[in-house]
């Protein structure tokens, strides 16, 4: 699968990624977010959240809870997990992600047990290249997203590059 560069100049373009990613989500969609502490997670999956579902004011992380569950306008579940302590597929599957990956949105961090057919989105800061541990200080700094699409992917990815593309020219 070809990897998009999507360079996100700022905060609020990263904001804007996650806004416009939000309008093309549907069931059975799953997208594995991945990169350095500080690298943007957060933000983006704030933006997905808060672009599908506006009454959400506070966001919190997955991370000790697991699952986050939010709704699409349509009704579509959205899952927010992190997968970090979650070691096999069983403990992955006794969540209820077997049914989630048909019928909902999952957004997920840590990709280690997700099927092939997910939208994969690697951010890092772009002073630093992929290896490179970002504190999470200085959220000026230009980040980059590198996005492997499946091929169900393909026209959705097509229309926000070039939605992302006519908002950095205008």
């Amino acid at each position: 699968m070809p990897v998009i560069r999507i360079e996100l100049s700022d905060l609020q373009a990263t904001q804007r990624f996650g806004g416009l990613l939000a309008g093309q989500l549907r069931a059975g969609d799953v997208i594995a977010l991945s990169g350095a502490l500080g690298a943007g997670k957060s933000v983006l999956a704030r933006a997905i959240i808060q672009a599908v579902d506006a009454a959400q004011d506070d966001v919190p992380s997955p991370t000790f809870t697991l699952v986050q569950q939010y709704a699409l306008a349509d009704g579509t579940p959205l899952w927010h997990l992190d997968l970090y302590r979650i070691e096999t597929p069983q403990e992955a599957m006794a969540l209820g992600l077997d049914d989630a990956f048909i019928d909902a949105v999952c957004l997920i961090r840590l990709q280690k047990l997700l099927p092939k057919t997910s939208l994969s989105i690697h951010l890092y800061a772009g002073d630093g290249g992929d290896d490179s541990v970002d504190d999470g200080k200085d959220d000026s700094g230009v980040r980059f997203a590198d996005v492997t699409a499946p091929p169900h992917w393909a026209d959705r990815i097509n229309d926000l590059v070039t939605s992302i593309a006519n908002k950095s020219t205008s």
